[in-house]
């Protein structure tokens, strides 16, 4: 009996340990094959090339489609930051430095993290959705036996459409974010908007901007590769792609606010 109760929560700690490996794995290795496919389905001639209006398609549909959810998400988030910050602010007589806090917090940090949160519960479950009713409903293996390519026919355009759209949305997540700063600042706190656009240039440096950038990218390609491998690894009909979806939103979350720790600590040591 002793030894079941040592036993079992160390078994317990063993499988999930190689449930995580086997995961991160083929999360890694989906990855390397949309790497190495890009560039054929890009470059390539007649038959391997990508379908431009596919791509097209998936851009307008996660990018595009999500401006108006993200920009007003992102702007009520600057809008609180200014009521939130204003009281301790005022009472050292800093008020105007507002701008400056609400400008470099968004474009480092909040700008491409909630832009990319919520393109994860917007188009990541959808991705996830779909390409496990096409394993369900046996379209994958169909593909197969016409020879295509599963990765460069559906993994391929859905990370590059992720990628590149969520760069732009992460602009728009800047911009969006700090005219709610404003918004409030001018009609609640009596701060000029030409004061609060001077303090926000004065505060934002280009290195801010890039970083921003450079997280946004990789979230993309974090979102539609974790949709996509969830997707096709679908199991058990209706329930599991039901399943897919829900496992694609929490785990992509998870995974975002990881990777976005691990650039802050290196951009921290880097002295950007």
């Amino acid at each position: 009996m002793l030894t079941r109760l040592i036993t079992r929560p160390i078994t317990a700690l063993g499988a999930y340990v190689l449930d995580t490996l086997s995961f991160t794995g083929g999360v890694g290795y989906l990855f390397r094959d949309t790497a190495v496919a890009a560039p054929r389905a890009l470059l390539h001639s007649r038959g391997r090339r990508l379908g431009w209006s596919n791509l097209w398609a998936q851009m307008v549909r996660v990018g595009v489609r999500s401006i108006p959810i993200v920009s007003l998400v992102i702007f009520c988030i600057g809008a609180i930051l200014s009521f939130q910050m204003a009281p301790i602010l005022k009472e050292y007589g800093a008020l105007a430095q507002i701008a400056d806090i609400i400008g470099i917090a968004v474009f480092r940090e909040l700008g491409p993290l909630v832009a990319a949160i919520v393109l994860t519960g917007f188009a990541g479950a959808s991705i996830a959705a779909e390409i496990g009713t096409m394993v369900v409903s046996e379209e994958i293996q169909a593909l197969e036996a016409s020879a295509i390519a599963p990765v460069r026919f559906l993994v391929v355009p859905r990370v590059l459409a992720t990628t590149v759209m969520m760069v732009c949305l992460a602009v728009v997540a800047d911009l969006v974010g700090s005219a709610g700063g404003m918004f409030v600042s001018r009609y609640f706190l009596g701060i000029g908007y030409l004061q609060y656009a001077q303090h926000t240039f004065t505060a934002i440096k280009l290195q801010d901007f890039n970083t921003g950038l450079i997280k946004s990218a990789v979230f993309g390609a974090l979102i539609s590769g974790l949709a996509c491998f969830l997707g096709l690894n679908v199991t058990g009909g209706a329930e599991g792609v039901g399943n897919a979806t829900t496992r694609t939103v929490v785990l992509t979350i998870v995974a975002l606010i990881i990777v976005d720790l691990m650039f802050t600590s290196v951009f921290y040591y880097l002295g950007w």
